[in-house]
């Protein structure tokens, strides 16, 4: 539906609606022949525009007698003859009945690419004349269907999701073109389309196609997408034209706010005029008395004097307060923001405008000046004394004459004696809590203190805990005394270590045991290593799916226990050991196993360690077991064969497993941000495809080098629980499910093979916005893709992911079909996912 038609649909007033019809509608009939038996068939249809495909075509004739080509029927897009009463090969076209008045001609130039999954623009030139005769193409000759060229459309720009629309438009009585850029209307010379500047593309590129030639009464586009022809009548346009009663009180009503606003914005610019006078008479009494000769002089703001001189701006207050020292005084680093001018343009200035506070030849802070000539003076000696400095270092300090100095403190000691100047510089202003001539913020200032106390002194970085030298020499250098005088000349407080000082006692203890301490978890790590060789190197494991038959008992353990013990035994120094066996995490708050027979063998699995009796027996030493969970095999029954009964130890407990699974279901269920995989798939074989880049791909970074944040409070890395007693509590699984995701997050990770791609989704999220992230991905327009997930097929667009039953990890099979150049259905999709806008200032809308 076109806009004309929406906006016609709406419209209740049946006049204004057969206006519009009788000025705009036209009418065409699809005819069809069938091929075997000759029968005819027409539907009729009315337009209010004509929609021409401009690809491969120079001139409007061409696409005018494309849109009216006959078209056959054959094969898979046979028609069904009524009169056969089967599909048969026939031809179809489209028949001009008859024409409106005004004749909208519709260019597509926005059409959809299958190859980047976007709308683009076609900027290729199409001829026009601006007399059409549209004669030989309507079936009833004779009509008179001459129409002379009434607008022109144009949308500016490469792309079809931005640029600039402009209308040209024609004035039926005068014959003068005007051009409607948003709220400017400019009229053209000479009563003749002018293009112009509109025919540039706001990004050239090399391959720019040149203009062709126009003869006389023609023109050239790349950017027309709307021709409005107007039929041509013999007789000359009567000037008095019969507008409807409602119509014309409208547009008196309309006018009549016009010219209220054009009377005030005189008014406006009147008022805005005699200011403009005033202040240039101002400006040109006062700027030939602004500079300060021999007479006393003042300091003023040169900002405020810059806005003095822009008539544009009302001029405010004079304000020097930012320019104040802490003394009240005009701050010497503030003279290259000031502008000396003369007293009498001062007296002038201030008894207009106001404001202060006013700055004489005396205003200059002595107090300031003397300090800040101090502090140059340091920082020139400063730079002396570095050069000295790194002579001396450079000479070999020998016996005990030397002292210990950090090697940081040495590298940043001339920027550390810097900001000291800098810190003395500021002091003054700080003192009255005045900065620029705001006051400083108590909780402000408090914070920065803090900040500075956090930061080390000079030669603090030397020192241990304790307050002694530390015991690393790698972080400390001996220099000479002369060395140490010059630096102590800067850090009077810096902390002195003689070289004949001993280092920290309590820290060479605490390094002696910390060495004892790692040769105590290597001893352990190792004895523990060929105590349990294979639970270590993860051989030779029992399996409950495949019972071994040397036994009839096998214990269970935390897989977490597992991996946390081997990290220890691999990496002793780096590691805490493991004390305990923390099973109390595959049980429920009553002490019940949380695990069916069934489910240790499949996906459950993964949580748990079998153990073999013989290995059991040396846990039990080794470590701190809270709770023994074991399976026992046993034969039931005198039938030969006997039935197999396996039995836990301690049992299941239903209402806690219940409760689980519930849990894991709502969970997979609610996830947001979750990472799924798309296949795309030709004749059912997963394919590599270029495309177009991914939009929310999940990074390829492996779990396993991330290492996981242990709870607040545990120490130790297993979890140690106790039962609390035999009184039943109220059932809580937030623990267990907190450990388990822990576990299950690395041991479920998909990994991902060629021809696959990871998406971000949520179970919120619909069919449809996943098909769109895949049109993205894969380059495969929505109404292309075939998705399916284990044999199921995904159709219902409007469904939430996690209805379709779409979890975490899950695969998506994606079959795209063949495309096809339907470019109408292309575009209604990016409409839905981008919609634009066409003329905001003037009200037309852009296609």
């Amino acid at each position: 539906m076109s806009l004309l038609e929406d906006t016609l649909s709406k419209q209740k007033n049946p006049d204004v609606r057969n206006i519009v019809q009788q000025q705009f509608c036209g009418e065409y009939a699809y005819v069809t022949v069938c091929n075997q038996c000759g029968r005819e068939s027409k539907l009729l249809s009315k337009f209010y525009e004509l929609e021409l495909n401009i690809q491969g075509h120079k001139q409007l004739t061409d696409c005018i007698s494309e849109f009216l080509k006959e078209e056959k029927l054959e094969g898979d897009n046979r028609y069904f003859c009524e009169n056969c009463q089967s599909k048969q090969n026939a031809t179809r076209k489209i028949r001009l009945l008859s024409l409106p008045c005004t004749l909208n001609l519709q260019l597509m130039r926005f059409v959809f690419d299958r190859q980047t999954g976007h709308k683009k623009k076609l900027n290729t030139y199409i001829g026009f004349s601006e007399i059409l005769d549209m004669e030989p193409y309507v079936e009833h000759k004779g009509g008179g269907y001459v129409y002379e060229l009434s607008a022109v459309l144009i949308h500016r720009g490469v792309s079809a999701y931005s640029g600039h629309y402009i209308a040209h438009v024609k004035d039926p009585q005068s014959g003068e073109w005007y051009k409607f850029n948003d709220e400017d209307i400019e009229k053209m010379e000479g009563k003749k389309l002018q293009l112009g500047i509109e025919e540039d593309l706001a990004e050239p590129s090399k391959s720019q196609t040149r203009k062709p030639k126009c003869g006389k009464g023609t023109h050239c586009s790349r950017n027309a997408y709307m021709l409005v022809y107007r039929l041509q009548t013999q007789e000359k346009p009567s000037t008095t034209v019969q507008v409807p009663a409602f119509l014309q009180e409208l547009v008196d009503r309309d006018n009549s706010k016009f010219e209220e606003w054009c009377i005030e914005m005189a008014e406006m610019r009147k008022q805005s005029v005699d200011k403009g006078k005033a202040k240039h008479e101002e400006v040109k009494e006062l700027y030939q008395r602004l500079p300060a000769g021999a007479e006393p002089y003042e300091f003023v703001s040169l900002e405020w004097l810059q806005k003095w001189l822009d008539e544009s701006t009302p001029t405010k207050p004079i304000d020097n307060h930012a320019c104040l020292c802490s003394h009240d005084k005009l701050h010497p680093d503030k003279i290259s923001i000031m502008k000396r001018i003369s007293e009498y343009a001062a007296d002038i200035f201030y008894s207009r405008y106001g404001g202060g506070p006013r700055l004489t030849v005396k205003a200059l802070c002595k107090e300031c000046v003397v300090e800040r000539c101090r502090v140059l003076r340091l920082k020139n000696q400063l730079n002396e004394d570095y050069k000295t400095v790194n002579n001396l270092l450079k000479a070999t300090v020998k016996g005990n004459d030397g002292f210990w100095v950090g090697k940081s403190s040495l590298r940043s000691w001339r920027q550390l004696a810097l900001e000291q100047l800098d810190e003395q510089d500021g002091d003054a202003d700080q003192s009255n809590g005045k900065m620029n001539g705001n006051t400083l913020n108590k909780d402000e200032s408090k914070e920065e203190r803090k900040e500075e106390e956090e930061e080390l002194n000079f030669n603090e970085d030397i020192l241990c805990p304790h307050g002694e030298l530390c015991i690393s020499e790698n972080e400390r250098r001996l220099v000479s005394k002369e060395a140490w005088s010059k630096l102590q000349q800067y850090f009077p407080r810096a902390p002195e270590f003689p070289s004949y000082k001993e280092c920290c006692s309590q820290c060479k203890i605490l390094e002696r045991e910390g060495e004892e301490n790692e040769a105590l978890h290597k001893m352990i790590a190792n004895e523990q290593k060929t105590s349990l060789p294979n639970l270590f190197q993860d051989k030779n494991r029992p399996c409950l799916s495949n019972w071994p038959e040397d036994t009839d008992v096998l214990y269970i353990v935390s897989q977490f226990f597992v991996e946390e013990w081997r990290k220890f035994v691999r990496k002793p120094t780096r590691c805490s050991p493991v004390s305990s066996v923390g099973n109390s995490a595959l049980l429920c708050p009553h002490g019940g196993l949380m695990f069916t027979f069934a489910s240790m063998t499949k996906e459950d699995s993964k949580l748990i360690a079998l153990i073999w009796p013989s290995e059991w027996q040396t846990i039990q030493k080794l470590f701190v077991v809270d709770h023994v969970i074991k399976i026992t095999r046993s034969e039931v029954g005198d039938v030969n064969p006997s039935e197999t009964q396996y039995t836990s130890e301690p049992k299941l407990c239903p209402e806690c497993r219940e409760g689980l699974l519930c849990q894991q279901q709502r969970d997979l269920r609610e996830y947001t941000q979750a990472t799924i995989y798309v296949h795309k798939v030709v004749d059912n074989k997963k394919v590599m495809k270029d495309s177009a880049p991914e939009l929310n791909v999940s990074s390829s970074e492996t779990e396993e080098d991330k290492e996981e944040a242990k709870p607040d409070g545990e120490k130790d890395p297993d979890f140690n629980q106790s039962n609390g007693g035999t009184k039943r509590q109220k059932i809580s699984h937030q623990n267990y499910i907190a450990y388990q995701k822990q576990v299950i997050r690395r041991s479920m990770r998909h990994r991902k093979v060629r021809g696959e791609k990871a998406l971000l989704v949520s179970a919120n999220q619909t069919l449809k916005e996943l098909k769109i992230q895949i049109m993205h991905a894969f380059s495969v327009a929505p109404f292309d893709q075939n998705l399916s997930i284990d044999g199921k097929i995904l159709s219902d667009d409007c469904a939430t992911l996690g209805t379709l039953g779409v979890i975490p990890e899950s695969v998506i099979l994606l079959k795209a079909d063949e495309p096809i150049a339907d470019y109408a259905a292309m575009d209604d999709v990016m409409q839905v996912c981008m919609p634009e806008e066409g003329f905001k200032g003037t009200g037309l809308l852009g296609h």
